[in-house]
């Protein structure tokens, strides 16, 4: 592991975090070792090949607006793809679209024509739209932090339009459908979305830590590496060998964390199911997504409508999330013998989409099923937007878990700890 620095480093875990801490150690002169027990880079960032489909791990979206995106990421060569900027609710009454009239003034008739909310709420909207967006990101973060809920309130959100936008739509961004999370992180969610682009990559969600490796030296990376315990000069590794380091970064989710670190607090986790059918037509002609406001499902959209990459034998790829493992859509089914088992889960959902694009599925097929648990941290507040990860000498953490439960979240948390681990490395060396 040779460096200029002479200072050496493990980073254990290869998903953004851990790529973000290595890429500022290696900018540094350190040298740096990157161990993942997978069987490639990304962590909850992975996209697979089956069946001539790209099918990321979980439904993903990549937000074009966050800083450590816009200082790391080569956005032109990810040959991203936007969604509609705003979401399509399904409702009791009909079909709703929400779209940002700034950006759609052809698709806003919903929101400009009072459709979708009444004035009051409209102007609420809009002023609570218009300070998230303008307002510097620094004060954002120096709020008084409350839950989500009680923030819309004091915006002057009606009742009625969070039940009817905000607790369904929000749902499918935090994982949890009580709107406790973090004031904070809402806030500062809500302007990322107002002030860039969700999109996918062509080629799948997983071009994102894959472009952040390649920055790296070769070799630096060493795959289907697990790393079984910390020692008291590196790790050691599954197969028994040791490797040394004068540092060693966990760069894993909140549970592997709490495993290699004893004693180390992290936070309960969010789960999400998402499915994958194959349709031989789109049943929604727009790169959009598609709210359930009755929250049986998460969200779905028709990502060949994003990027058409995504299939190749010219059918429709749908993506649908459910909450958890599917007890809401499951609770909520007509399906005959309807229990706790994947099959079931899939008839339920199919049935609910069924509803939601008002076409039949019967001809659609089940392509595969992702349970992702610890798909994000929970962060009910007061949530601290980023915490320290220096956890003893030569030891420290980082992850979403250590910050927010965003892509900008993971960077931020590893361009910390590689921070830590330079000032206290160096502070240690003999001058």
């Amino acid at each position: 592991m040779p460096g200029k620095s002479g200072l050496r480093v493990i980073v254990v875990g290869a998903g953004l975090a851990g790529l973000a801490c290595a890429s500022d150690l290696v900018a540094a002169g350190a040298a740096v070792r990157v161990l993942e027990v997978g069987d490639a880079v990304g962590g909850r960032m992975r996209t697979d090949r089956r069946a001539g489909f790209l099918l990321d791990r979980g439904f993903q979206v990549f937000n074009t607006s966050y800083p450590q995106v816009r200082r790391r990421v080569d956005l032109r060569a990810l040959q991203l793809r936007p969604f509609t900027p705003g979401v399509l609710l399904h409702t009791a009454q009909g079909r709703v679209q929400f779209t940002d009239p700034t950006r759609e003034p052809r698709q806003s008739r919903d929101f400009l024509t009072g459709r979708l909310a009444r004035p009051r709420d409209m102007a609420a909207l809009s002023a609570l739209a218009a300070r998230d967006m303008l307002e510097p990101a620094s004060r954002i973060r120096h709020r008084r932090d409350r839950t989500t809920l009680a923030a819309l309130r004091r915006s002057g959100i009606s009742p009625d339009l969070t039940e009817r936008l905000f607790r369904p739509f929000l749902s499918g961004v935090f994982l949890e459908d009580e709107l406790e999370t973090s004031s904070r992180f809402f806030h500062l969610v809500w302007r990322s979305m107002l002030r860039g682009t969700l999109c996918l990559p062509r080629h799948g969600i997983q071009a994102v830590p894959e472009q952040l490796a390649a920055t790296l030296p070769s070799g630096a990376v060493r795959l289907e590496t697990p790393v079984t315990e910390l020692t008291a000069d590196g790790v050691l590794l599954a197969d028994g060998s040791e490797r040394s380091a004068d540092a060693v970064v966990v760069a894993t989710g909140a549970a592997a964390a709490a495993s290699l670190l004893p004693g180390l607090r992290v936070p309960a986790t969010r789960t999400v199911t998402t499915l994958y059918h194959a349709a031989p037509a789109a049943p929604l002609a727009e790169p959009t997504l598609l709210v359930d406001s009755q929250r049986q499902v998460l969200n779905t959209s028709v990502l060949t409508q994003v990027t058409p990459g995504y299939a190749g034998d010219g059918r429709a790829l749908i993506s649908t999330s459910v909450l958890g493992t599917g007890a809401s859509v499951l609770d909520g089914a007509s399906v005959p013998g309807a229990g706790a088992t994947a099959g079931s889960l899939e008839a339920a959902v199919r049935a609910r989409l069924a509803t939601l694009y008002e076409a039949s599925t019967g001809d659609w097929e089940h392509i595969a099923t992702y349970t992702v648990e610890g798909a994000l941290p929970a962060m009910p507040a007061p949530w601290p937007l980023i915490r320290g990860g220096r956890v003893a000498r030569g030891r420290y953490v980082c992850g979403d878990h250590r910050a927010t439960g965003s892509v900008q979240g993971a960077l931020a948390s590893g361009s910390r700890a590689a921070r830590e681990v330079l000032a206290a490395e160096s502070a240690s060396r003999p001058a």
